[in-house]
Order: C-alpha cells, then sequence, then structure tokens
C-alpha cells in the first residue's frame, strides 16, 4: 500500500452524558447542529479540506446513527480505494476482545490500522468540537520544529484554566509541564484534544504505556511519560472559533449564535466548507402570512406562523399560529398551530400539539439531573409526542409518545420530566 504522510485518527466513541436525552440513543459526535449538520461533520470537513484523504473513526458507544451518517464517505470525498473514511469499531483480537478504555488505548488497539498505511505522522482529533482548522498548517509547524508531538492549544481566560488540561510552555512554545484542571493554573493554553505525532515515536508510547495501565489516555498518561522521557512536544497556538458543545447550554448557546447577521462562526464560506449526508429536500417554504425573523432554516421548512432567533432541521413544520422563540428545532419535527413553543431543544421527528405552551414558569433545575439541565432550557428527546393544549415549565426534559394523562392538571412544571420507557425509535 503506498506511504502516506499522514492519516487522522478521529475519536468518535464518547456518549456525551452531559447532554442529556439528546444522546441517549446516539454518539454524540452525530447530535446535529446547526439545522442540517451533525457534530462530526466539522472535523472530517477539516481533514478533506486540509488534504488528508486517509481516516478512522473510532466509535463505541450507540454508534448506528453515526455508521449511517458516515457511510462510505461520499460527502467528504473520503470514498476512495486507497484511504478514505473506515469505521473502527471494538474488536476482538487472538482470544481477547475489549472496548476501547481511554484515548490513547483506542489507538493502540488500532495500532495495526494505522501500520498499514506506514505514515510519518498521526494526527489525532475529537469528533465532537466545532471548528475550522488547517491541519496541513499544524504539520508544517511539527515539522519545522522537529516534533515529536505538537498539541494544539487555545488560549483562554486565565479564571477558566482550572476546568481544563493546561500546557505550561518556555519561551519558544516548547511544553514543559503538563497540569490537568490545576487549582492554581501557570499559564491559560488549554489543550484542544488535537495532537499530531510522530507515529514511530507515539508507537513505542503506547506499546510501553500499554505494559503499565489498562485504561490509558492521552492527557493522563501518554503525554506526561513523554514529558518525562524529553521528547520534544510544542505548542501550537489557535486563535479561531472553537466550541465545545458538551453541556445544553453551550450546545444551545453555540446554536443560537448562527442566527446573528454576522455570525462569529460562518457555515457557508466557499473556501472551506463544511459537508454533510443530507437526503435532498424541496426547498424552504415561507408563507405570505409567516413572520420569520434572524432564524437559520434549513432546506424543506415550512413556515406559516412565527419563528424568531432559531434554527430549524430540515422537513420541519412551522402551522400558523404557531410561535417558536430562541429554540433548535431538529430535523422533521411539527410544531402544530396555536403552539407557543420559547427557548427550548426539541429532537428529530417530534410532534407538538396544538396551543401547547412549553418553556415559560420558573427557572427550577431539574429534579432527577440538576447538574445536566439547569439553564432554563427544556428538552425533547427524539421522537417525542406532545398532546394539545398542555403547559410545560423550564429545564423539564420529554420522551415518548405522551398522553394528556401523563400532566397533572394539563401542565409539567419547571424541572419535572417525563421519560416513557420503551419507546418507539
Amino acid at each position: 500500500m503506498r506511504k502516506k504522510e499522514m492519516i487522522a485518527m478521529l475519536l468518535a466513541g464518547g456518549q456525551g452524558s452531559r447532554l442529556g436525552i439528546l444522546t441517549k440513543n446516539m454518539a454524540k459526535p452525530a447530535v446535529t447542529f446547526g439545522g442540517k449538520y451533525r457534530i462530526i461533520d466539522f472535523p472530517l470537513s477539516n481533514c478533506i479540506n486540509s488534504g488528508i484523504d486517509t481516516v478512522g473513526v473510532l466509535t463505541q458507544y450507540q454508534p448506528l446513527r453515526l455508521n449511517q451518517h458516515i457511510g462510505i464517505g461520499i460527502p467528504w470525498d473520503l470514498d476512495r480505494k486507497t484511504g478514505g473514511v473506515t469505521v473502527l469499531s471494538p474488536h476482538i483480537k487472538g482470544e481477547q476482545g475489549a472496548w476501547y478504555s481511554g484515548t490513547s488505548n483506542a489507538i493502540y488497539q488500532n495500532m495495526d490500522f494505522v501500520d498499514a498505511y506506514n505514515p510519518e505522522y498521526v494526527l489525532i482529533l475529537s469528533g465532537d468540537h466545532i471548528y475550522k482548522m488547517d491541519y496541513a498548517k499544524m504539520l508544517e509547524y511539527h515539522k519545522k520544529n522537529q516534533c515529536d508531538a505538537t498539541i494544539a492549544v487555545l488560549e483562554i481566560p486565565i479564571e477558566e484554566a482550572n476546568q481544563f488540561g493546561i500546557m505550561n510552555t518556555n519561551q519558544e512554545d516548547r511544553i514543559i509541564e503538563f497540569e490537568e484542571k490545576p487549582p492554581n493554573p501557570k499559564s491559560n493554553l488549554a489543550s484542544m484534544g488535537i495532537y499530531i505525532f510522530t507515529w514511530s515515536v507515539l508507537k513505542q508510547a503506547l506499546i510501553e504505556d500499554n505494559r503499565h495501565n489498562d485504561s490509558s489516555d492521552f492527557g493522563k498518561h501518554i503525554i506526561p511519560s513523554m514529558l518525562e522521557d524529553e521528547k520534544r512536544l510544542f505548542a501550537y497556538r489557535f486563535r479561531d472559533y472553537w466550541k465545545d458543545v458538551g453541556t445544553i447550554e453551550s450546545y444551545w448557546k453555540a446554536n443560537m449564535e448562527l442566527t446573528k447577521t454576522l455570525p462569529e462562526f460562518n457555515l457557508y464560506e466557499d473556501f472551506w466548507k463544511i459537508y454533510t449526508n443530507s437526503d435532498h429536500q424541496p426547498p424552504q417554504y415561507i408563507a405570505e402570512e409567516a413572520d420569520v425573523q434572524t432564524t437559520t432554516l434549513s432546506e424543506g421548512c415550512e413556515v406559516y406562523g412565527t419563528v424568531y432567533n432559531s434554527v430549524l432541521g430540515p422537513g420541519v413544520l412551522i402551522e400558523q399560529g404557531a410561535f417558536v422563540r430562541d429554540s433548535i428545532i431538529m430535523a422533521n419535527t411539527i410544531v402544530k398551530q396555536g403552539a407557543r413553543v420559547e427557548r427550548c431543544i426539541v429532537d428529530e421527528e417530534c410532534v407538538i400539539g396544538r396551543e401547547v405552551v412549553m418553556g415559560e414558569g420558573e427557572n427550577i433545575p431539574n429534579q432527577a439531573r440538576s447538574k445536566v439541565y439547569d439553564c432554563g432550557i427544556t428538552v425533547l428527546g427524539d421522537n417525542t409526542t406532545i398532546p394539545d393544549q398542555v403547559w410545560i415549565g423550564k429545564n423539564c426534559v420529554l420522551n415518548g409518545e405522551t398522553k394528556y394523562e401523563d400532566y397533572p392538571e394539563g401542565r409539567l412544571e419547571s424541572g419535572q420530566s417525563i421519560i416513557l420507557e420503551g419507546v418507539k425509535k
């Protein structure tokens, strides 16, 4: 097989538990973003835009939707005889089989895949961030500094540095120390979870690490051991838009930013396109009586009501007299006549009944999962039905085909949940 200078290994097996009901049936990288995209579209598009044509996608948690979306890689021009995209799930090797137990352990278990391309360098990516980045420039930096490893970093406010893995560097940006969520950070250079390794060095480090650790991560094990061995590790400063959409609030905010007249993150630049696997949809339709302002509309939307400051996925129907504000409404959802939806996230294939009021009331954290649902946003899981004329407060979570009798006196107070088992998917 022809040698590749650099291949990418994209870690996409995470559950993303802080996204709550949105990741009940799919891995976090498969969650919709910006209407028609999925989160994994961003690193995949970055790869092909950077000239990287060989990508291994490592899956584990609920991979079905992700596998269906990636397919054979056609939207990203990754359907190739040599290279292209390959989905790598945990597998049995010899007499042993094991789940991936940590980020670097996942790469260790797929060393044969990497070796098949005999690359000089390996790019390690996370499948759950929103950003545009030219990895070719990062590789140039890696080669120029004769690095063993290059770690992409973002300068963050120093008061937030205790929430990240922090790289402490010398004047040349060579990394001299790595601290995971330090209580008293010495610098504000946060690791982005994007690494370029010289493969021969990483391979040796993975083999050595596996002798001592069954569960292994780059941040906790590989990078500290490389620093201990005085390998050349450099920080690559990234100065553009980057978002970790790992919580309900950060996911909602990042989507809402797209509705601005001049959004900080432009999804539609010709010179750095974001590609996705989307069905061919009819054009969007906005009725004469509709009122739509500062809203991102995907193909196939039909709007007859009022929509302000929202993101609508493909095939969404907003009926006459319905009102939607500050909300994310995902593909093929129907908001029926007279319904009022404010500050909500509604997953795919949902039906919101007539004259429903959703997202009003007091901001009381969710009783069952107060750390996940505490920012005033009500969330519906996919394939959820809300009956006519019910009232739903803030920080509520709903999933399943709910009936009027599920709502005491027609109400679901703030912080309450209705999650029905055996939901049809």
